[in-house]
Parts: C-alpha cells; structure tokens; sequence
C-alpha cells in the first residue's frame, strides 16, 4: 500500500471536500475511459464507483485519525467470454492503486497452467512466483475454477488454493485477487472451497450484451481500425449478431471482433476480385453488405471456420 501514514491530522471541526478529494485521485479519469471501452455494462460500472466510493471515505477518515481494518477488496468477476472481465480487472488495478489501496497499478493475468505444476514440489514454487510479481497490484485468475479437480487425486490444484488462501488473508494490503469465470463453475467452485467464499468480499455479475449494443461495439472496433461499415452493410451486420447469439460458444464481444475479422478478409478479396482496380479512400475503409452476408450463419446456421470454437472453448 502506498504511504498514507504520514498526513496530517485535522481537527474535529474541520470540514473536508470529498468532490476535491476524488478530483485529485484522477479516480474519474479511470470511470471515463471504462464508459469510452465498454458498453453497456452499468450494473458493473455501478459496483466499481461504490468500491472507489469505499475506497474514498476511507482515505477522508483517515485525515481525522479514524481507524479501521482494510477494507478486504479480493472479488469475484463472473459472466460468459467476451463481457469485459479483463478489461474492467486492468481499470480496477488503476483505481486502486490511484486511491492507495495498492502499491503499483499493473495487473497479473494468469490461469491455472500458471499456478499449477505438473509433479510434486513444482506447485508452490510456480504459484509463489506469480503472486511475487502480483504483489503491490492485482492478481486475475481467469477461469478459476479449473484450479480444483476433486475427481483427481493426483492433481496439485489444491496446493495452490492452499498458498492462495494465506496470501488473501495475510496480505491483502498489498494484494487484491480477482477470481474470473462462468458464474455456474464458479459458484460450484466456492460451494467446495469455503475458505476461498469467505476471502471473497465482492461477487460482480457481468451480462451478456443485447444485439443493439454488440452492433455498437462493432461499429467502434470499426472505427479503431479505420473501417467502416455501409447502411446496408451495418443491417446485415445486426442480422448476423442475432443469428449468431443462438449458436453455441458465442462470445460477445469477441465473437463480434472474429466476425469482423473475416469481414475485412471478404472484402479484400471482394477488392482483388473487383475489375475495377481504381480504389478510392472510400473503397479501402467500407465494408459491404455482401461481405457481411457470406458468412456461413446466414447459410446453413454455421460458423465460417472453427477458430473461433477453439478460441471460445479455451476462455
């Protein structure tokens, strides 16, 4: 944590600004650029203002000497892939380190391959290392769950839940551990490792977007990479999202970010295969509805290629 010993004590009947307050974390700075990456999601977006909140009051009582235990903010992130999990555990290791919660601002984005070893005495050294270089930030652990595997006595995930566990409760001011995955295994997950549940002080449901804010998040991918998508192009873009819902190993936002990578693929080839080889600007940067509407979801309810299943079946 961050050096906060040694402020200044105020007076009783002193009066301090909490607007002021979170103007000189740049706290705000963080909410902003959450709303500009992620749609949506105002559930999420609710929970981490109440945690800089926390976080905030927190640091006003200590300017009148009021004590208090740290504030445990190990959490729990649950959805399906692609809502933003990661990105909102990047933005959340900025709040806290901007409100002296933590030492450093990185993030340490790990799974179980990472924590668990393969033989007997290979665990501890593997999952001692992570948390060394997660120290003074945040640990993600994405699909946790997969770090418990009752079914297999051989299996060293236990160890690492164990080392896990102490470091949670022993040095939560110098580390906070964000658990991610789906909310059905995870909820399993901690119904078998108790001590990890009572560890856990926030639980944030991340939704599934609708089709209105996929398409708004495809039109900003777009507009990143200096694309765009025609009217007819942006209608069947919204047919494909809907159609795509319903087939299995959907991934939000990432199966929109596949699906525009094939796009752009069809339209180069669409360019190459033109006779007319004059291309102007806004050639190179329109998507058409016809580069769209040759994925195999409109033709026989398929994926174009199994990319995006392993991709999805790995998250």
């Amino acid at each position: 944590m961050s050096d906060t010993d040694n402020i200044t004590v105020l007076p009783d009947d002193m009066s301090v600004d909490l607007d002021a307050e979170l103007n000189a974390s740049n706290v705000q700075e963080i909410f902003d650029k959450l709303d500009r990456e992620l749609i949506g999601l105002k559930p999420v977006k609710t929970r981490i203002r109440e945690i800089a909140a926390l976080l905030l009051v927190d640091r006003l009582r200590k300017r009148f000497a009021l004590t208090s235990e740290t504030p445990t903010l190990h959490m729990n992130f649950t959805g399906n892939p692609g809502t933003g999990k990661t990105t909102v555990a990047l933005r959340m290791a900025e709040i806290l380190h901007r409100l002296d919660y933590v030492r450093t601002g990185h993030l340490v984005s790990v799974t179980r391959d990472d924590l668990v070893g393969q033989y007997i005495g290979h665990t501890a050294p593997k999952t001692k290392e992570v948390i060394k270089k997660a120290m003074g930030g945040v640990l993600f652990i994405d699909e946790a769950y997969y770090l418990y595997k009752p079914e297999n006595e051989r299996d060293y995930g236990a160890e690492s839940i164990e080392i896990l566990l102490q470091v949670m409760e022993n040095n939560r001011d110098d580390l906070v551990v964000i658990l991610a995955g789906y909310k059905d295994r995870m909820d399993k997950f901690f119904h078998s490792n108790p001590g990890m549940r009572s560890r856990i002080a926030h639980h944030v449901d991340f939704p599934d977007y609708s089709p209105e804010e996929l398409l708004h998040i495809a039109k900003l991918m777009l507009a990143a990479q200096n694309y765009r998508f025609s009217p007819d192009a942006e209608k069947a873009f919204f047919q494909y999202i809907q159609l795509r819902m319903k087939l299995e190993h959907f991934a939000n936002a990432r199966s929109v970010r596949n699906a525009l990578d094939r796009a752009r693929l069809r339209q180069a080839n669409r360019l190459f295969a033109s006779k007319n080889k004059a291309l102007k600007k806004i050639d190179l940067i329109t998507l058409e509805a016809e580069d769209i509407l040759a994925s195999r979801v409109f033709t026989d309810g398929m994926l174009d290629n199994e990319s995006e299943v392993n991709i999805a079946a790995q998250k």
